[in-house]
């Protein structure tokens, strides 16, 4: 089989009669792969049927010829392709194995295919006499792999698409969230604020026609204090709704307010910072209620989650970003809750931030507390 005078394996033999050598050569015909060989200087010195009909040759066509010159000349965009320069020849001339699995190897009629090509280096007695070498042509499998990978950019495309629209879906209806909880506040504010308002003189009237009568009296200061206590309530509401703070003072103060409404509720220390630059642009209203609401739900996670002992607060703008990380010392978490599907606020405080161009980051280790940063690029944002 390694011998210097070339083998044409293409004709028939009787596998009951024929020697050892000749049923390894009907082996080599049975497979569908192309196999050769070649000698030292790359000469083919056998090939199979399969191999010369996926090469578009006789076999006796092929015995004898350098292989890299007749196959392997041309790489796949038309520049020669030195014999140099082939792995497969620099391989099988060290004595190594070598697989290729994105050749181009080329038929008779000038056409090429891809290929996946290997060789294996062919010893007597330690010397090294060739090697044998495999190909296959791999078309189907590279136009399977082409609309596969066409489907995937496809699909993709089409899930990016989706995705967008559903942060602009969930944009809008924070919006139109926002606008209601001010619509509401308001209302509530101006009617029923006004009502207990007008109860509360009513009461006060009352109050001062039945001083010599004491059950009167004292049924008259418990409605009051009634009414007070439903004013603070009211006001808290309103609050919750939509801070005033936010609407007529900034963003700055807001923050700084919700800050000390959550220490002082939460009788949590507090490390506060915070650092605006004077060249930092004023936030859209769009982008400074996600801002504040993002940093409600930071500081809400702290309240219902952390078992914190002391908390830091850290906000700092300048012409080209905001930043505000709330650390605590708690329970902490492993990192992958954040990631669960029902994080519902986690995921909220995402698309909020994702929406402006923001990134939210956390940082969390069971029994080491949790560490969450808001990174928001400004600008012209909307």
């Amino acid at each position: 089989m390694c011998s210097a005078h070339p083998v044409d394996l293409s004709h028939d033999l009787d596998p009951t009669t024929a020697p050892w050598s000749d049923r390894l050569r009907l082996l080599l015909e049975s497979t569908g792969e192309g196999i050769y060989g070649i000698d030292l200087q790359g000469h083919c010195t056998f090939i199979n049927s399969a191999g010369a009909r996926l090469l578009g040759r006789e076999a006796a066509a092929v015995l004898g010829h350098n292989m890299h010159e007749l196959i392997h000349h041309t790489r796949p965009d038309g520049r020669h392709y030195p014999e140099a320069e082939c792995p497969i020849f620099d391989a099988f001339r060290r004595g190594e194995a070598c697989r290729l699995e994105d050749e181009v190897l080329w038929r008779a009629d000038g056409s090429a295919f891809p290929a996946e090509y290997a060789s294996h280096p062919i010893t007597e007695d330690g010397r090294l006499l060739g090697a044998v070498v495999t190909f296959t042509d791999i078309t189907e499998r590279k136009q399977a792999q082409t609309e596969l990978e066409q489907r995937v950019v496809e699909r993709t495309a089409e899930l990016s698409a989706a995705l967008d629209q559903l942060r602009q879906l969930s944009a809008y209806l924070d919006r139109v969230r926002e606008e209601e909880r001010t619509r509401i506040a308001r209302e509530i504010h101006d009617e029923l604020g006004s009502l207990l308002v007008a109860l509360k003189m009513d009461v006060t009237w009352l109050a001062r026609r039945v001083d010599d009568r004491p059950p009167l009296a004292d049924k008259c200061a418990s409605m009051g204090r009634h009414i007070e206590t439903a004013v603070d309530q009211v006001s808290r509401i309103i609050t919750d709704l939509r801070p005033s703070v936010l609407d007529h003072q900034g963003l700055w103060a807001a923050l700084e307010w919700q800050a000390q409404e959550f220490i002082e509720t939460a009788d949590l220390p507090c490390d506060w910072s915070m650092t605006i630059d004077p060249a930092t642009p004023e936030l859209p209203p769009p982008a400074a209620n996600s801002v504040f609401r993002i940093f409600q739900e930071m500081l809400s996670n702290v309240g219902r989650h952390a078992l914190a002992g002391q908390l830091w607060v850290r906000v700092q703008a300048d012409d080209q970003q905001l930043l505000i990380e709330v650390r605590d010392d708690g329970r902490g978490a492993p990192p992958g809750a954040f990631d669960r599907p029902t994080a519902w606020g986690v995921m909220g405080m995402r698309e909020r931030a994702a929406h402006h161009g923001g990134v939210l980051h956390i940082d969390s280790q069971p029994g080491r507390g949790t560490r969450v940063c808001l990174h928001m690029p400004l600008g012209d944002k909307t």
